[in-house]
């Protein structure tokens, strides 16, 4: 009597850009062992990053930081597999998550028939902080295209907000991507600082100007929208903190870039 076989699917590579990342890298990893191919571009880690990632791959590539989209942009070339999935070392693909893509990679060589074929998919991160998953409001649904077809991808997007361009029909998978983003407020805080000093200078290399609407109003409709509309209360206290520190980081950016137009006497 013969078995059924199992159905071909599409194949499938992981691609993550890191730096100094020994505490989250393995987890990350793990949750792509799946995966047909892993790809990792680095940055020059001087900790045990890239010995944790032998134990997982042997393509691993070196290049100097000069932006999150190109560094993204490079890894996706480096990928061979018709389909890509992209990860930060801070996140981890569910096992949920993780059985709607092979059930996606599946019904793809099947749609090449139909000539149906969808080339992306969104998926919502979920930010686990403070011991527990944020599902109830303010970072939660946060949907980002990161399974995509890599012939029909481009990475684009504006530093530190960078993106995957498909072209053709998107859709949506309901599995998870954990998404282990701070271990504290203090290590938010710093984050923070960083992430709205590389913002400002994105925006001062495209010559825009920080105005005092900027400072001043932009902030607060940042906290109105993480803690009213996406219902951050719904988080406690926690939610009330994460929003003003959302809305500093808005600020920052903007006082920074002020800074950048005084230093150079614009």
């Amino acid at each position: 009597m013969s078995t059924p076989s199992t159905p071909q699917r599409a194949s499938i590579s992981a691609f993550i850009v890191c730096h100094n990342e020994e505490k989250q890298i393995r987890r990350c990893l793990e949750s792509v062992r799946w995966c047909d191919e892993i790809v990792i571009v680095d940055s020059g880690s001087t900790d045990s990053t890239l010995t944790i990632c032998k134990e997982f791959t042997g393509r691993i590539f070196h290049r100097d930081w000069t932006g999150y989209v190109e560094q993204k942009s490079y890894g996706l070339l480096q990928c061979t597999s018709e389909w890509v999935v992209n990860l930060d070392a801070d996140e981890e693909v569910s096992p949920g998550l993780r059985d709607q893509i092979l059930d996606a990679l599946v019904k793809d060589r099947a749609s090449a028939e139909n000539g149906n074929r969808i080339n992306g998919y969104f998926i919502s991160r979920v930010v686990f902080f403070l011991n527990r998953y944020w599902k109830k409001g303010g970072w939660y649904p946060e949907y980002r295209l990161r399974v995509c077809r890599r012939s029909a991808t481009l990475w684009g997007g504006v530093d530190p907000h960078e993106k995957a361009i498909v072209s053709g029909k998107t859709g949506k998978l309901n599995g998870d991507l954990f998404h282990y983003t701070y271990s504290s407020f203090t290590d938010q805080v710093r984050r923070i600082n960083t992430l709205s000093s590389n913002a400002a200078v994105t925006l001062h290399k495209r010559g825009a100007k920080a105005k005092i609407t900027d400072i001043a109003i932009r902030p607060f409709f940042r906290v109105f929208k993480f803690y009213f509309l996406k219902r951050g209360y719904r988080e406690g206290i926690p939610g009330f903190i994460v929003a003003w520190l959302e809305g500093l980081q808005v600020m920052l950016k903007y006082v920074k870039l002020w800074e950048m137009e005084k230093i150079r006497g614009e």
